[in-house]
C-alpha cells in the first residue's frame, strides 16, 4: 500500500493513555487509512514519536479586517476611557481595499501558521468604509485556499437602524459572497429591530447568523432571549450563533443555567473571545474589576455549542494576539478558573469539533474519508497541549504540507 503522506505513531484526540499510537494515511487530500503499524510507504513520511494529531483547528469568530491596526490608529495610554470603535471609525474613510488584503493577510498567516485551517471572519459594511473591507477580505479567500477554507460574516458594527445605507450594503455583500450574517445590536439605537431585519436577511439568503451580543455590566435587558425566540420561530436552530455574551459572566448561577436551556433548547450556539472581553471588560470599576468572560464549560454542561475565539488581534479592541488558538483556549481556562482533565479536553473542543459544528462543517475530523486537513501538536494530548501551550509542528491542508515548525532543542553542556 502506498501514500501521498503518512504520519506515524500519532496518538489521537479523546484516546486513553493505554490506547495504542495509529498511522493515518492520507491520498488524494483525504484520509484513507487509520491503524496501528499500517504496512505501507509514502511520498511523504512524518514520525509523531507519540505526539498529538488532530484535525485542523476552527476559528469561529475573527476581525481580519481591522486586524493590526497600530500603525493607523492610536490605543489608549490609560484605561478611562476607552474609545476604540471611535478610533477606528474615524480612519476608515481612508482605508484602501489594498491595505485591508495586506494586513489581513498577514493575520491569517499568523493563524496558519499557528494550526488553523477553517475559519468565519467578520467583516464591517457601512458608508463610511462602503464594500472595501468585505473586497479586502475576499481577496484572500481564493490566494490562501491552499491553507485555509474562510467564510465572510458581514456584520453592521456602528449600527443599522440607525445607519442609513448599512442595510443596502449588507445585502450587497450577501449578494456577492457573504455565507453568513451578522450584527452588533449594542450600537443600534433598536437593538431588537437590528435583530429581526438580521433574521430577514438570513431567511432571505439562506444564510447562517452570527450575532456580536449582550457585551454588558449587568443580566438586565438580554437580547439573547428575542434570538432564541427568533431561531425558534423561524426553525433556524443549529444555525445561529452569538458572540460576547459578557451579560451571562455578571449573572448568579442559576440564572445563566435558565439562560443555558434556553440556548440549548433553541438550538443557538455560543463562542467566548477572551482576548477582547477581558481587556474590553470591567471598565466601569477602578478596583476589583470583574473578569468579564462567560464560563462556556457551564454552557457546553448543559448542552450548548460553544466555541473560543480570537476576535481582535492588535487592535484598539485588543491590542495583542497572534491567532493561536491554543494560547486562547489555555487564557480562557485561567480566566474562568477551571483546570481539570475533564474541564480541559471541553476546552480543546471548543477550538476544534465543537467549533466545527457551530459552523456546521460535517465533513471535519479524523476519519477515513475526511479531507485531511491535519496538524501535529508537540505534546502527548490535548490536556498537556493546552496547559503548556504547546507549538504546532506541522500542519496539512488536504494533505498538503503547509507549516513545518522544528521542535525545539536544550542544549546542555558537554
Amino acid at each position: 500500500m502506498e501514500f501521498d503522506l503518512l504520519l506515524r505513531e500519532m496518538r489521537l484526540p479523546h484516546s486513553a493513555a493505554s490506547d495504542p499510537l495509529m498511522d493515518i494515511g492520507v491520498q488524494a487530500g483525504r484520509i484513507a487509512a487509520i491503524a496501528p503499524r499500517l504496512q505501507a510507504e509514502a511520498a511523504e513520511t512524518v514520525q509523531g514519536k507519540g505526539r498529538l494529531v488532530c484535525a485542523g483547528f476552527v476559528e469561529t469568530h475573527i476581525h481580519l479586517d481591522k486586524s493590526c491596526l497600530f500603525n493607523r490608529c492610536a490605543c489608549e495610554t490609560t484605561r478611562f476611557p476607552h474609545l476604540a470603535m471611535e478610533r477606528v471609525s474615524a480612519i476608515k474613510p481612508e482605508i484602501t481595499v489594498e491595505e485591508v488584503t495586506a494586513r489581513a493577510g498577514r493575520t491569517l498567516e499568523m493563524c496558519v501558521l499557528h494550526g488553523c485551517t477553517r475559519m468565519r471572519t467578520h467583516v464591517e459594511v457601512d458608508p463610511r468604509i462602503g464594500l472595501r473591507f468585505f473586497e479586502g477580505v475576499k481577496a484572500l479567500i481564493d490566494s490562501y485556499a491552499w491553507a485555509i477554507d474562510v467564510e465572510i460574516c458581514v456584520m453592521p458594527q456602528e449600527g443599522l437602524t440607525n445607519n442609513p445605507g448599512t442595510d443596502e450594503l449588507m445585502v450587497a455583500a450577501l449578494r456577492n459572497g457573504a455565507k453568513v450574517v451578522g450584527a452588533a445590536p449594542n450600537y443600534d439605537s433598536d437593538r431588537a429591530a437590528q435583530i429581526r431585519r438580521v433574521f430577514e436577511m438570513a431567511r432571505e439568503f439562506d444564510v447562517d447568523i452570527d450575532m456580536h451580543l449582550d457585551s454588558g455590566t449587568s443580566g438586565a435587558e438580554l437580547d439573547t432571549l428575542l434570538v432564541c425566540d427568533l431561531t425558534e420561530k423561524y426553525g433556524w436552530g443549529g444555525r445561529v450563533a452569538i458572540g460576547h455574551v459578557t451579560k451571562l459572566s455578571t449573572m448568579p448561577p442559576a440564572e445563566v443555567d435558565k439562560v443555558a436551556k434556553r440556548l440549548a433548547d433553541a438550538g443557538v450556539a455560543l463562542t467566548v473571545l477572551p482576548a477582547t472581553d477581558l481587556y474590553l471588560g470591567g471598565r466601569h470599576r477602578d478596583a476589583d474589576v470583574p473578569r468579564s468572560v462567560v464560563d462556556a464549560n457551564r454552557l457546553v454542561e448543559a448542552g450548548v455549542v460553544c466555541s473560543i475565539s480570537s476576535n481582535n488581534i492588535q487592535n484598539p479592541f485588543t491590542p495583542y494576539g497572534d491567532g493561536q488558538l491554543i494560547r486562547q483556549a489555555s487564557h480562557y481556562g485561567n480566566i474562568i478558573q477551571r483546570g481539570n482533565a475533564e474541564d480541559v479536553r471541553a476546552m480543546w473542543s471548543m477550538i476544534t469539533d465543537s467549533s466545527a459544528r457551530l459552523m456546521r462543517q460535517d465533513d471535519y475530523g479524523i476519519r477515513v474519508g475526511a479531507p485531511a486537513d491535519l496538524v501535529v501538536v508537540d505534546a502527548p494530548d490535548e490536556v498537556q497541549a493546552l496547559r503548556g501551550i504547546a507549538p504546532v509542528l506541522d500542519a496539512f491542508k488536504r494533505g498538503r504540507r503547509t507549516v513545518t515548525r522544528a521542535p525545539a532543542v536544550l542544549h546542555r553542556p558537554g
